[in-house]
């Protein structure tokens, strides 16, 4: 018997923000409303640590792309005094 949580992909491979934080909304969704086994409940929070993980990546590549950007328009205006 498989469950959804055996086919979700594994961490290694990609996934985009938007869709590692809507499979994130769905495992919290499930493990709060129960009705799962100890397995599937662990396999669950296994999945959320390893989306979460996803997502701060992402989130900390945009902050660094953002925060270098932001530097080099900063370094622009001070050349222009």
């Amino acid at each position: 018997m498989t469950s959804e949580v055996d086919e979700t992909p594994g961490v290694g491979e990609a996934l985009g923000y938007e869709q590692a934080r809507d499979e994130l909304i769905e495992v919290v969704r499930r493990l709060e409303a129960g009705g799962t086994t100890l397995e599937e409940s662990l396999a669950l929070w296994e999945r959320g640590e390893e989306l979460a993980k996803v997502c701060r990546r992402w989130l900390d590549g945009a902050r660094a792309r953002l925060d270098a950007a932001l530097a080099e328009e900063a370094a622009k205006d001070g050349d222009a005094e």
